[in-house]
């Protein structure tokens, strides 16, 4: 984990799904499936959202842009394993400029499958001024653990 003075930042939680392997890595790999579970889909119902590239997998691209809650960006599939990792480029333009790798991990259990999502990158100026107010723990962590709680909802509703 990066330390508190670092330049670089490390958010991640995980959760047990009680599904197969294959449903929870297709609700990721997919990003038509993320209107379903990502915690940022309600910011907005008005949020614009454009797909290219393949459906899923390396390649799939995802841009959205919405109002000041859900700003704007872009996520792009650059690593995919089946039932074991997918790994995005994600890009922020709105409310301020970042770049991130999110990688989401799955790791069979005996009741189903482990999920950790990271998100890396680093401390833009913003961040680093107000670092001592917010760290992106504090900010992003929550929004993982609803996110992480919805997947689970939607993979294990079959």
């Amino acid at each position: 984990m990066a330390s508190p003075n670092s330049d670089e930042f490390l958010v991640e939680r995980s959760a047990v799904v009680n599904a197969e392997a294959a449903t929870v890595f297709d609700l990721i790999n997919d990003f038509h499936h993320w209107t379903a579970w990502s915690p940022w889909e309600g910011l907005d119902p008005a949020m614009q959202r454009t797909y290219s590239g393949p459906d899923s997998g390396v390649g799939a691209s995802y841009a959205w842009s919405g109002n000041k809650k859900a700003g704007s960006g872009s996520m792009k599939i650059t690593e995919s394993v089946p039932g074991s990792r997918v790994v995005l480029d994600l890009s922020f333009l709105k409310p301020f400029k970042a770049q991130n790798v999110t990688t989401f991990l799955l790791e069979p259990q005996n009741s189903g499958v482990r999920v950790t999502w990271q998100m890396t990158g680093k401390k833009n100026f913003f961040f680093k001024i107000f670092g001592f107010i917010f760290s992106m723990d504090k900010m992003v962590g929550k929004d993982f653990e609803k996110g992480l709680a919805q997947l689970k909802a939607e993979a294990e509703k079959g």
